[in-house]
């Protein structure tokens, strides 16, 4: 007899509180300009996936560590308030949340991140017990307290559920999650970076090998995402929209992403509706600039332009 689960998605990793500044154009390098707005605003990758999954509709708890600086209420009060259950949300004295200055480019909405986080923040694996992952259908990580995560997701594995990673940058002892990973979602950069292979896509078909990963896909930013299943590549291009700010968009690409496999989505329907939300949230400023309604997404879907520049030739050779 199957045991009701107490959440949808439980997601383990980072979180930050943004100082957006804006910038009419970025300055040449060395140069010098006014800039026109400073905001304040929570983010982070698998806690802004989380508050994705919580606006779809999803039940979701978020572990992770917080700063007790306003940087960290700032953020505590987001999670409270998107309705996310932050029960082991570890909350560290006299310890600064983990911050990025982010500066947007009002030309083009692409931003510079520049970020800092304390090792009083470092979320211990010892900490993570079975109890907090086993009441979940899915699991979501990062890679950053790579041997929390990776505890994280043995545990998952271990009891049947499927886990779902954000990742782009290579961490040391990474290969230990890998092994534990059904859906893994890199940046263009990552397979590249983690294989050495100069062709992304023959670069991230080598760690699903590697790794007998069931889903391999790739974020490309403006063009879109790809995904390799069973051999063969599927590729959804980018959403054409009026782009006030990129922060974030990946982040919630993951968090739709996780509603689609939750939902049993095919995996061209999970890169389409991820691709839309994330869209959408660029439409405004913030890493949770835009958190869109599955109406609004499917209204996207059906009406928007599509910014075909990738070669899909060679995704479907």
């Amino acid at each position: 007899m199957s045991v009701e689960k107490l959440f949808d998605v439980v997601g383990v990793g980072l979180n930050a509180t943004d100082t957006l500044i804006l910038l009419d154009r970025f300055p040449a390098y060395a140069g010098k300009v006014p800039f026109t707005r400073e905001v304040l605003s929570p983010g982070g990758q698998v806690a802004s996936a989380m508050v994705c999954c919580a606006r779809l509709g999803l039940r979701v708890k978020y572990i992770g560590t917080c700063g007790d600086d306003e940087r960290g209420r700032i953020q505590m009060a987001s999670l409270r308030e998107s309705g996310i259950n932050i029960d082991d949300v570890q909350v560290r004295e006299n310890c600064p949340n983990q911050t990025a200055y982010i500066l947007i480019d009002q030309s083009t909405g692409e931003r510079t991140v520049l970020w800092r986080r304390e090792d009083c923040l470092a979320l211990h694996p010892e900490t993570i017990t079975p109890e907090m992952i086993t009441s979940a259908r899915l699991l979501h990580i990062d890679g950053h307290d790579t041997l929390a995560v990776a505890r994280a997701a043995q545990i998952a594995r271990a009891n049947g559920i499927p886990v779902t990673i954000d990742i782009d940058t290579i961490y040391h002892g990474f290969d230990k999650v890998l092994q534990h990973v059904d859906y893994l979602v890199t940046s263009s950069e990552f397979p590249v970076q983690w294989t050495g292979q100069a062709d992304p896509l023959k670069a991230l078909a080598t760690i699903q090998n590697e790794f007998h990963l069931p889903v391999a896909a790739m974020t490309l930013g403006a063009h879109g995402s790809l995904a390799r299943v069973d051999g063969k590549f599927y590729y959804s291009p980018a959403y054409v929209v009026n782009c006030i700010d990129t922060t974030g968009a990946g982040d919630i690409f993951h968090g739709a992403f996780c509603y689609a496999v939750l939902q049993g989505l095919s995996i061209q329907e999970t890169l389409e509706l991820s691709n839309a939300l994330a869209a959408l949230n660029c439409t405004a400023l913030g890493a949770r600039g835009k958190l869109a309604t599955l109406d609004e997404a499917k209204a996207l879907m059906g009406r928007a332009e599509r910014r075909v520049n990738f070669d899909y030739a060679r995704v479907s050779a």
